[in-house]
């Protein structure tokens, strides 16, 4: 590993609420990761297809069109990406959603508001 990627890890955070894009930037920022928000599970296929650069992968579960738990699917049935850490955030505590998640290979699921504290217990396990 270089030290380039020890000092910055690059984190995608996918949301479709601007509010929670920023809020979550903001955190991993202030942790020192390299972050790229997007709106969308779509957007979020584009840029690991342009970018190889991603080490982990944050996203909320609720979005339009493709939600967290199909592009953790999508992730995980490409050869290319099975590999990137995929973190689940939902302000609905939902114990059935979380364990199918967790089974289908998230690595984490969070509970909004997401805080500092759940992050960096999250990045010091990964890292």
């Amino acid at each position: 590993m270089s030290t380039a990627m020890v000092s910055e890890p690059h984190v995608l955070a996918v949301d479709d609420s601007l509010v929670d894009r920023a809020v979550i930037s903001r955190l991993l920022r202030s942790s020192k990761y390299r972050v790229t928000t997007v709106d969308s599970g779509k957007r979020a296929l584009e840029v690991l297809s342009l970018d190889r650069s991603v080490h982990m992968i944050i996203t909320d579960y609720c979005m339009p069109e493709m939600n967290g738990y199909e592009l953790l699917k999508r992730v995980k049935e490409s050869a290319e990406l099975r590999g990137i850490p995929v973190v689940i955030m939902s302000s609905e505590n939902s114990p059935a959603r979380i364990r199918r998640c967790l089974e289908e290979g998230a690595e984490e699921f969070l509970i909004k508001p997401v805080r500092s504290s759940d992050l960096s217990r999250l990045c010091s396990r990964l890292y």
